[in-house]
């Protein structure tokens, strides 16, 4: 998987309500179609087919290992932040205005991931880094 890449919707092919889909993000997954995966994202979990495992898992919706899937955290400038929790990491993602789903952040300590959402200006500059890749 590239750090971009166009996506099918498994919910088109699944019953119409996924095991573990947050309502918010039932809303805006059948209008994803492209995935951007951040270097941050690379950076933070060190390893390609660990990043495309978490990628190809979220993407799925039906995968019981993740704790708050697709947990809807906050709306920044009209992209909506959500994120997945496995264990103690937190994957932090978002859907941007161009429908776009952006892999942002992948954090094993809560501390750090709380100060990460809380930075509204770190989260825009990664959406708009994601356009660059376009």
């Amino acid at each position: 998987m590239g750090l971009y890449t166009t996506v099918d919707n498994p919910c088109e092919r699944q019953k119409d309500f996924c095991i573990n889909c947050n309502s918010n993000f039932m809303k805006v997954r059948p209008s994803i179609r492209k995935v951007v995966i951040s270097k941050r994202f690379i950076r933070d979990l060190k390893d390609r087919e660990i990043v495309n495992s978490i990628v190809r898992n979220i993407l799925d919706c039906s995968r019981l290992e993740y704790h708050e899937l697709h947990k809807f955290e906050k709306n920044v400038n009209g992209n909506l932040i959500f994120r997945a929790k496995k264990g103690k990491m937190h994957v932090v993602y978002g859907v941007d205005r161009e429908m776009r789903i952006i892999f942002m952040r992948a954090i094993r300590n809560f501390v750090q991931y709380k100060k990460f959402l809380e930075s509204e200006r770190e989260i825009l500059k990664m959406v708009a880094r994601s356009r660059s890749v376009d």
